[in-house]
């Protein structure tokens, strides 16, 4: 069972973290199998609003970037987002794979008192949030992904195609096992451990001009900084641990999704190619796929506020009208 809250602990802010929002309520809670600590925040209508697990990007983390608070209360949108395990104050899961992120979430929901709940993931979190709706098929309601990937022994697709460089070198690494990668990002992670701003700028080279307009934001920038910063705050685990994820059987078959499932993909996109998107929308018998001209990767941050009414019930269809979508049926 998912731990109580020790009596004599706070349950807000439970660590002192500079990059913890005061509107949060953040927490530590107990993994399914008891060995680990998860870190867990909730935003917005935290009381009687409708839950929305946001499963952060790779590297990432609970605090970002994320809709303003005030946005999320006036949808009724109770936000939930955690550390997968190996980044921020969440504790490793040694030789984890995509599909063991349904018992964190399930242990997260019921350690909260959440019955059902809609999934979203952005980039890195999107093969979380499908595996997700794909072995918690009662208790999740909704499924939307932003610029995801597809699995990397994808039948048919070239799944380096059109990537940009620093990915296609990052999962190169990752195939031929941990001690590569390690020795790859160990001191990229050490580096932006040391100036979290370099991330941002390193990614700036390979930006298209349309994620160059997104990032310029100064608003943005900042939040990216910050969830960098708290996600590599104590070890690069998480981010190795993902990569090596993603290039790895996923322990699940995105074609048993039977939930509705939005497909979100910039067509511009270089870090998480389009043919991703496609090639899941052709598997996943409940898919919806929008693709939008003149957007790119970072473009998913500005989509997302417009995608929680259809998440939470409150509209019957996402309004994403730019672009191509395909309905199922």
């Amino acid at each position: 069972m998912p731990a109580s809250f020790p009596r004599n602990a706070s349950r807000r802010c439970w660590w002192r973290n500079p990059y913890e929002r005061k509107a949060a309520l953040t927490y530590r809670v107990r993994s399914a199998d008891g060995r680990r600590w998860l870190a867990v925040s909730q935003r917005g209508k935290i009381k009687g609003g409708s839950p929305v697990f946001l499963l952060h990007g790779t590297p990432g983390s609970r605090v970002g970037p994320l809709p303003r608070h005030g946005l999320l209360y006036r949808l009724g949108v109770r936000l939930i987002t955690y550390d997968r395990p190996g980044y921020g104050g969440s504790d490793r899961h040694i030789g984890r794979r995509v599909s063991d992120v349904a018992a964190d979430v399930e242990a997260i929901a019921d350690h909260l008192g959440v019955e059902t709940f809609a999934v979203v993931g952005r980039s890195g979190g999107g093969p979380h949030a499908l595996a997700c709706a794909a072995l918690l098929p009662e208790r999740v309601t909704k499924v939307a992904v932003l610029v995801g990937l597809a699995p990397s022994e994808a039948d048919g697709l070239d799944w380096f195609e059109g990537m940009t460089r620093s990915n296609v070198i990052e999962y190169t690494q990752a195939r031929k096992g941990r001690g590569t990668l390690a020795a790859h990002l160990a001191p990229a992670a050490q580096e932006i451990r040391d100036d979290p701003v370099r991330l941002v700028h390193t990614l700036y080279d390979e930006l298209t001009d349309a994620d160059r307009e997104i990032v310029a934001d100064l608003g943005i920038r900042a939040m990216l900084v910050k969830n960098y910063a708290e996600a590599l705050r104590r070890s690069p685990d998480g981010w190795i641990d993902d990569a090596i994820a993603f290039c790895s059987p996923w322990g699940f078959d995105p074609a048993d999704i039977r939930v509705p499932t939005l497909l979100w993909h910039g067509e511009d996109d270089v870090f998480s190619p389009i043919g991703h998107s496609r090639w899941l929308a052709e598997r996943i018998p409940t898919a919806m796929v929008a693709i939008q001209r003149g957007a790119a990767h970072f473009h998913a941050l500005q989509v997302l506020p417009d995608l929680l009414p259809w998440l939470t019930g409150a509209t019957r269809t996402p309004p994403l009208t730019t672009g191509r979508v395909r309905v199922p049926g």
